[in-house]
């Protein structure tokens, strides 16, 4: 450990100021409840994207993406495709407006825009809001292991031990430092709501930013004047059937990593990705802090902007510290400490490379990013399901004339309840690795058929969503014991089946949506897909009404955007490199991308702000 009086200062001065703008935004927040939870929807996009951005750059994934990148190269590029990461490109393109336009505070209460108030959309109502908790406790869960397992190693429990009136297990005090980040967290996103997330969230970025290039130099200079040593294909993003990446002679340590994530066959792997990543970005986005932010913009264009923004400040700050730890970790890989346990954890390798390489005062600047980066997530996630408690059971059902300080107080409740169960939860995952697997292809796996259906299908109802996404939901809480040692995206298409049975089987045992319900959606949301009973019959009452002709110029755009947030994670990685070429063509893309998109996109967003 090496934390100076600098460091420790920055981290310090860091979480205070969290506390202050908790603080300080609490009044504001208590106005009502819009604008604990949507920020009053008078944030700007740039602000509301920033803040998204900021909320993904969080520890615990770019623990998994350092060691993605350490064992895969280029290649890793890819691997996120697992959540998907385009799924920003579709909510740029068409499905973020789609969203806004309904005017509503949580995925939730979307569904009765949808379909209606009766039985069947009253269960649907309840699916979801069940789905909306149940992913965020694993979110929030994910988040917490992450940081205790980071802190540790700046942090070894051997110092503070003395200070601390009880004993620990050692394979507890990643749980323990957890625990402790967690409170920060919790303090101000409970006072603040929406408001202090965003504007701590731009604290974060800043840090972020500044530390991604001052890692990213130091890199670039490992890699000019040290030798640095890859397997053959480490250094393309190009694949075959089979990853063909053999470790053996550098790091054998690192081909049973390759085989324990099951990436191997690589081919099928990939094309297991798309597929399903193409249907959960189709389906719109998970009922998580994303859709929050969303819901909170200002005007359907403000949300389609603010998604675009996502991935432009996002990707090229991200993959310059990411690619800055992996290149690092690989010429200096014999000054690392991954011995967790008796045996190498790959997952070390971004904590220890910070122990190793990083100088006084800028670690305490990157300790304070990456620590406001797990706050970030965790405060984001722990906003948008206090929503669901709140809005979707407690005033829907419990108390509907609630007064603003009983809301507060419930708030309160919701959220540390959350916090306390996804602490336990926290308990019984193995890693990081673990749960992010269980929630990308378990989770968001059972999210889709349903919640494709609702967007595109005008028969669909509230009958066949709950039982669709019933179909979904008992699989991916209990594939991972029935299937044991598969890789959960490799059951996606068996959860999928069931999923699409129990859509087709409860929407054809219910009537469907009362007429008025889905010519007022249909109306107001625009969607195209296969709603001509519906257009039929809007335009019988209103002969000006336009149908939304534009699938093919959207699906061109995802196209085209893909391609351009590609190129913005794999530019910085050549860069750190010092891979010229590749660096330019990459760079080259990118800017074709950005001119296509700028005409084909940008000037036919909606005019209105």
């Amino acid at each position: 450990m090496k934390l100076s009086a600098i460091d420790i200062g920055i981290i310090i001065a860091y979480l205070l100021i969290t506390v202050l703008i908790g603080l300080l935004l609490k009044k504001k927040a208590e106005e009502n409840k819009n604008t604990y939870l949507l920020g009053g929807n008078n944030i700007p996009w740039y602000l509301l994207g920033l803040s998204n951005a900021s909320g993904m750059f969080d520890i615990s994934g770019t623990m998994w993406l350092v060691t993605l990148l350490f064992v895969y190269g280029l290649k890793s590029a890819w691997i996120p495709w697992l959540w998907p990461v385009f799924n920003q490109i579709f909510l740029m393109v068409f499905l973020s407006m789609w969203l806004r336009r309904s005017n509503v505070t949580t995925g939730a209460e979307w569904i009765s825009t949808r379909f209606g108030m009766h039985k069947s959309a009253r269960l649907s109502h309840g699916i979801i809001v069940l789905f909306a908790i149940i992913m965020g406790l694993g979110y929030l869960a994910y988040g917490f292991i992450g940081v205790g397992k980071f802190i540790e190693i700046f942090l070894p429990w051997e110092l503070i031990a003395a200070y601390v009136p009880f004993t620990v297990e050692a394979a507890y005090v990643p749980h323990f430092y957890g625990i402790i980040l967690t409170c920060f967290a919790v303090f101000y996103s409970l006072l603040g709501g929406m408001m202090s997330i965003v504007w701590t969230d731009l604290i974060q970025y800043i840090l972020m930013a500044i530390s991604s290039i001052v890692i990213a130099i130091l890199a670039m200079n490992a890699v000019a004047s040290q030798e640095f040593l890859v397997p053959d294909g480490w250094l393309t993003p190009f694949f075959g059937m089979h990853l063909d990446i053999d470790w053996s002679n550098i790091v054998a340590e690192a081909n049973q990593k390759i085989e324990s994530d099951g990436f191997g066959l690589f081919g099928i792997f990939f094309m297991m990705m798309v597929f399903k990543g193409v249907l959960v970005s189709l389906a719109g986005p998970a009922p998580t802090y994303d859709m929050q932010k969303i819901l909170s913009t200002r005007s359907p264009r403000e949300a389609a902007l603010m998604s675009g923004f996502v991935s432009f400040i996002l990707m090229p700050i991200r993959y310059l510290m990411i690619a800055g730890f992996g290149v690092l970790a690989i010429v200096y890989y014999n000054k690392l400490d991954l011995i967790v346990g008796g045996k190498i954890d790959f997952e070390q390798i971004l904590p220890s490379a910070i122990n190793e390489f990083v100088p006084v005062g800028f670690l305490g600047l990157l300790l304070a990013g990456l620590l406001a980066a797990f706050m970030s997530t965790f405060a984001g996630t722990l906003n948008a399901t206090q929503a669901y408690i709140v809005n979707d059971i407690y005033l829907k059902y419990i108390k509907p004339e609630a007064k603003n300080t009983e809301i507060r107080t419930i708030n309160y409740v919701a959220g540390l309840t959350m916090v306390l169960i996804s602490i336990l939860l926290g308990f019984y995952a193995s890693d990081v690795n673990d749960i992010l697997q269980w929630i990308v292809s378990g989770l968001y796996g059972s999210y889709v058929a349903a919640n494709v259906l609702k967007w595109y299908w005008w028969r669909f109802n509230g009958n066949g969503f709950f039982w669709g996404m019933v179909g979904g939901l008992v699989p991916a809480l209990s594939f991972r014991f029935i299937f044991d040692n598969v890789l959960d995206l490799y059951t996606f298409p068996l959860m999928l089946l069931l999923a699409i049975i129990g859509c087709i089987v409860g929407t054809y045992t219910a009537p469907p949506v009362e007429e008025e319900v889905l010519k007022q959606f249909y109306k107001t949301v625009k969607p195209w897909g296969f709603w001509k009973p519906i257009h039929d019959k809007v335009v019988a009452e209103d002969p000006s009404f336009e149908r939304n002709t534009h699938f093919k110029r959207d699906m061109f755009n995802v196209a085209v955007g893909v391609i351009w947030q590609t190129s913005l994670v794999i530019f910085p990685i050549y860069l750190v490199l010092l891979e010229t070429v590749p660096l330019f063509i990459a760079l080259g893309v990118a800017f074709v991308c950005t001119m296509i998109l700028k005409k084909t996109w940008y000037d036919q967003l909606p005019k209105k702000i």
